[in-house]
């Protein structure tokens, strides 16, 4: 994997002011020496949200969330840490050369290169789509659909003349590599020669989470035309299909915000949500979510509201996402929409507010599929209310929560007046089988994410605080503590890490702190010691009876641990454990040397 050099991420560091970069996304107001504001990363009234600009942090005596430029980014953006690396570097100007073999390298720059190509080509569809009098149907087509000039800026809709060599005439006055269309899926190699993938067609691009365009889908724009209603663009060294979801460069922070995610069939459909001011909606790319897009959506969103088409399609459609999504953890709902209607009409027709109600009353999945199995099976006969009890079971089964088999269990014995002992039987029969997709390489295995970290005592946090506050101390502590007296992990981790670093750098300071530590709830204990707010008299003093206190209450627990080993002791153990004893006897007889202005 590539990999940012560090002194171009220390480069990045000390050229992003945290309190301007924070500024561009919520108000800040000074109060003292710090910022305040209202934390962005949960609900609150009262500013408890901290910067500070001399130390370069965030901390959030809320919810404790804190850390350096990158960790706010990497938080508010949901981004990788090289993601906001890259981020802040295009913001300060800093050129980024990864460190990456001759492979990476070349891959990397054909990465580079189809990127530039898709967003010049994309640029001249917007174009094109806007003045090109070939157009014209299609300007026709988008205002008989209600999409307006804004909505075509902001979702930067194009038009692909109907010709079979207009990209590639284009891309050779350009110089483009005819080769480099091709593996861009922007042309198809024919028995004559190549020709245009996309013709004559409404084009949709297609963004990473970054909006950085990698795709286009192009739709027809009346039913005469042959071909599939749309084509897509195929898997390429910067589209995978399955990993790509319409709209979410748009719709994340609202998503993050609402902590639910609007799926929908189409781009227009997408686009329809997002001009009716409902901006966490996305869509697929294909008529069902993929593991991988499920995934995606879970570091965003706590739940989904499938609202598909009133067809048969779209019904299959939210039934084929189940698995895939319950494996992701998302809460389902699922928004069913009047026929004949797809989100698009139903918005144009009976307004936003309307819809907002639709997405509100959504039932869980599983009261939607009920309803769904109860229409397509004869609930009047044996055989149908067999096939009804045993589809869902095999659904709910899926979800390994007893409540909800129970709960639904008993809803199913109602609707078909079947006894609901009989219903709760059948359902804790063996399912017929359930697709356990494989996690994501990047994905921790079970039982490896980050676990809840119990917080330090008052004495260690107090250590912690210290330590990191007056570095003048630092060569005094490091000769004074021994680590192993702090029993707190993470305090052991930062302090270990702060004397490190100091040897290295003397004048280092918290965001380099910051970028060493091994985990974000490290970071975050870092921050909230420094960020603390609470004056320390004689710091000196305290710095000193602390790690007194710390080498006596570790010589005190170590000396009750001996006397309990020496009655089960070996005669070549029982010296080792007396000689031991004699030592941390003699050490609480030896008084720490002074610190300067203790």
């Amino acid at each position: 994997m590539p990999v940012i050099p560090q002194a171009t991420i220390e480069q990045v560091r000390h050229a992003s002011d945290i309190v301007e970069v924070i500024s561009s996304y919520l108000p800040l107001k000074r109060a003292g020496t710090n910022f305040v504001g209202l934390c962005p990363f949960h609900k609150e009234k009262t500013p408890s949200f901290n910067v500070s600009p001399s130390k370069q942090i965030f901390h959030c005596f809320g919810c404790h969330k804190g850390g350096d430029v990158f960790t706010f980014l990497r938080e508010f953006e949901n981004l990788s840490f090289v993601e906001s690396v890259q981020r802040l570097a295009e913001q300060v100007r800093i050129p980024i050369e990864f460190e990456m073999s001759p492979g990476q390298r070349e891959e990397g720059s054909l990465k580079e290169k189809l990127r530039s190509l898709h967003e010049q080509v994309a640029q001249r569809w917007e174009t094109t789509l806007a003045n090109d009098a070939r157009a014209q149907t299609a300007r026709d087509y988008l205002a008989k659909r209600g999409i307006s000039d804004e909505a075509v800026r902001r979702f930067r809709i194009g038009f692909a003349p109907d010709e079979w060599d207009d990209t590639i005439n284009w891309a050779k006055s350009k110089k483009h590599d005819a080769a480099l269309l091709e593996k861009g899926g922007l042309a198809i190699a024919g028995d004559k020669g190549q020709y245009d993938r996309f013709r004559g067609r409404l084009i949709f691009p297609i963004c990473d989470e970054q909006g950085r365009v990698i795709g286009f889908s192009g739709r027809v724009l009346s039913a005469e035309q042959k071909g599939g209603k749309y084509i897509n663009s195929p898997e390429t060294p910067i589209f995978s299909k399955r990993r790509v979801i319409y709209g979410l460069d748009k719709a994340k922070r609202p998503i993050l915000d609402a902590k639910s995610a609007i799926v929908c069939e189409g781009q227009l459909d997408t686009i329809a949500c997002h001009l009716a001011g409902i901006e966490h909606a996305v869509a697929p790319q294909g008529t069902a979510l993929t593991i991988d897009q499920a995934r995606i959506l879970k570091r965003y969103a706590e739940e989904v509201v499938l609202c598909f088409d009133s067809d048969t399609a779209g019904q299959q459609a939210a039934l084929r996402s189940l698995d895939d999504l319950l494996a992701s953890g998302l809460a389902i709902r699922v928004a069913v929409i009047p026929r004949p209607h797809d989100p698009d009409s139903f918005i144009r027709e009976n307004g936003a507010d309307a819809f907002h109600q639709l997405v509100t009353d959504a039932p869980g999945f599983f009261d939607f599929l009920l309803s769904h199995l109860c229409r397509m099976h004869d609930t009047d006969s044996d055989r149908g209310r067999v096939n009804i009890v045993q589809e869902m079971r095999d659904a709910v089964q899926k979800t390994a929560n007893q409540v909800l088999i129970d709960t639904y269990a008993q809803k199913v014995g109602h609707r078909l007046g079947v006894d609901t002992d009989a219903v709760r039987a059948e359902f804790k029969k063996k399912k017929r089988g359930f697709r356990q997709p494989e996690p994501e390489h990047d994905e921790p295995p079970p039982g490896e994410a980050e676990q809840p970290m119990a917080k330090p005592g008052p004495v260690e946090f107090w250590l912690l605080k210290l330590a990191l506050i007056d570095r003048d101390s630092t060569n005094w502590l490091e000769a004074h503590l021994d680590l192993g007296w702090v029993t707190h992990p993470a305090v052991r981790e930062i302090v270990q890490q702060h004397f490190s670093l100091h040897v290295e750098n003397p004048d280092a300071g918290m965001p380099e702190l910051l970028g060493i530590l091994s985990s974000d709830a490290f970071k975050r204990l870092a921050t909230e010691a420094v960020a603390d707010g609470r004056t320390i008299p004689d710091p000196a003093k305290q710095l000193k009876d602390i790690v007194l206190r710390l080498r006596n209450q570790f010589i005190e627990h170590r000396l009750a641990g001996i006397q309990r080993e020496l009655a089960g002791a070996t005669e070549e153990q029982l010296i080792k454990l007396i000689a031991e004893r004699a030592q941390l006897k003699e050490l609480t007889r030896h008084p720490l040397e002074p610190l300067a202005g203790a």
